[in-house]
């Protein structure tokens, strides 16, 4: 038995593990077993919401260390983690000013200005990116408007994954999956748009060349001495969870559904038509050259708000009795920028409700049932979109994730969408970490061939569309609805 040991460094906007795969070489099996788990949390300073890299760093070698102190040999090391968020540092190395968070406000405005200074169709032209008012291009802007005396001291900037991958190697590297989430690669060249870049107010000599995914680019070395690759993988977590989906066809569409909801569908060639732009649908980088041509939903971290700032710890009872509610009550539209950073996420979607004459959910109940059903109706027009933008149905829709456990939440997705739900695996992007480490191996010829590896290792659980449901019923509806699906999308 041939046996190779990988290391999945898996970091989300709210928590992040240590994993470590197991690959038997015989018989084409994968195993994962967490190491070390560990919250990643916003904190607030000088005035910005930042996050707590030397924190995060601590905890990432404290799992590498524990992975060694099993005296399993470990045959590499991979980073992904959320996307958009950057780090400058200086000709020493060192970092320069905040690590500031997506989720901080300083981004006010600053999309709108950029559309009417550059135009919205020229920026689709150059990137197809679609437009988030956090993409690291109007960060950069921001930035360079308002703290321009850090610019001067820069080298380089990095973007999250490349700054932990360097923490640990001393090697700089610009990867690009997750390159392409900030808005500011070429569609065309595959390289930083310095037109771009030049009105973020940034030089391109902070930028290396992207790099594709698969390289190794430098080495860990563990207490014991011991010199262990780090693979730089498909570091953008959703394109490491694209690599980990198991996609039954070539019609079929992904949900990753964790903090954020990303829908789409893998391509060989982008979609950046003027029905792509008017969809505001996006073509970020996936590994082998293939584009993930998908939409940013914002997910549950309206769920994870609301629990936490109702102390709710039990998720499964609040489940159970949010099953109890009747469907579509309370509708919000999740993607309102309102909900991105709110001071109170249970008053602002109250708030949302009582503005648009609704019943206002006032039990955590309520709340939970409110957000199941806004995903779920906005799950069914966005695959739509999906649909009507690659001209051919989708045959089923794979739910990966971590909020693929959400068994009343995927079969509210089934029944809205109207196609048949496949969730599993909860760790999908840990396991794209690991594919594209042990492609690096060379133990796995490609996606294709590790995806059938993840299919046999890993049961989904099929959810079947229910015709006569209440939310399939308000799908249906939705023509003489007083709130018709693209209003409430818009």
């Amino acid at each position: 038995m041939t046996l190779r040991h990988s290391v999945a460094v898996d970091l989300g906007a709210s928590s992040g593990r240590v994993m470590l795969a197991r690959f038997d070489r015989d018989t084409r099996s994968i195993r994962l077993r967490e190491i070390h788990r560990f919250a990643n949390c916003l904190q607030r300073t000088d005035g910005f919401a930042t996050w707590d890299l030397d924190a995060l760093e601590q905890e990432i070698r404290t799992g590498l260390q524990k992975a060694c102190d099993e005296g399993i040999v470990i045959d590499s090391i991979g980073i992904d983690t959320w996307g958009v968020d950057f780090v400058l540092l200086d000709r020493d190395g060192k970092r320069v000013g905040l690590p500031v968070s997506y989720r901080d406000n300083r981004t006010d405005g600053v999309m709108e200005n950029a559309l009417g200074e550059l135009g919205r169709e020229e920026i689709y032209r150059r990137t197809g990116i679609q437009f988030l008012p956090f993409n690291t291009l109007y960060q950069l802007r921001a930035l360079s408007e308002q703290q321009p005396e850090v610019l001067d001291k820069v080298e380089h900037a990095l973007l999250i994954p490349d700054y932990f991958c360097y923490r640990l190697t001393g090697a700089l590297n610009w990867e690009y999956t997750n390159a392409t989430t900030t808005q500011l690669i070429n569609i065309n060249s595959d390289s930083w748009d310095e037109t771009l870049l030049g009105w973020a107010g940034v030089p391109r000599k902070w930028f290396g060349t992207p790099t594709h995914p698969g390289n190794v680019i430098g080495q860990w070395i563990c207490r014991e001495g011991n010199k262990i690759p780090v693979v730089s993988v498909a570091t953008h977590d959703t394109a490491s969870a694209v690599l980990g989906a198991p996609l039954k066809d070539k019609e079929a569409a992904y949900l990753s559904s964790g903090t954020w909801s990303l829908m789409g569908f893998e391509s060989k060639t982008p979609y950046a038509t003027s029905k792509a732009l008017a969809a505001n649908i996006t073509n970020e980088g996936g590994a082998e050259g293939r584009y993930r041509v998908l939409k940013n939903i914002m997910g549950l971290w309206l769920l994870q708000r609301v629990t936490k700032e109702l102390a709710i710890t039990d998720l499964s009872d609040l489940i159970a009795r949010a099953r109890q509610i009747p469907a579509c009550k309370f509708v919000i539209n999740p993607n309102d920028d309102r909900f991105i950073n709110p001071e109170s996420m249970s008053r602002e979607i109250q708030a949302a409700c009582r503005e648009s004459q609704q019943p206002v959910p006032l039990t955590d109940s309520e709340l939970a049932r409110c957000i199941f059903d806004s995903l779920a109706l906005l799950y069914a027009q966005i695959l739509q979109e999906l649909a009507e933008l690659r001209g051919r149905p989708i045959s089923c829709l794979h739910i990966v994730g971590g909020g693929s456990q959400n068994e009343l939440l995927n079969q509210l997705c089934a029944d809205a969408c109207g196609v048949p739900v496949l969730a599993g695996p909860v760790e999908a992007s840990t396991l794209g970490n690991i594919g594209c480490q042990l492609m690096a191996l060379d133990e796995i010829t490609d996606v294709d061939d590790f995806r059938t590896i993840v299919a046999a290792s890993y049961q989904l659980k099929s959810f079947s569309p229910q015709t006569d449901s209440e939310i399939a019923r308000y799908v249906a509806q939705f023509p003489h609805n007083r709130q018709t699906c693209k209003e409430f999308c818009a």
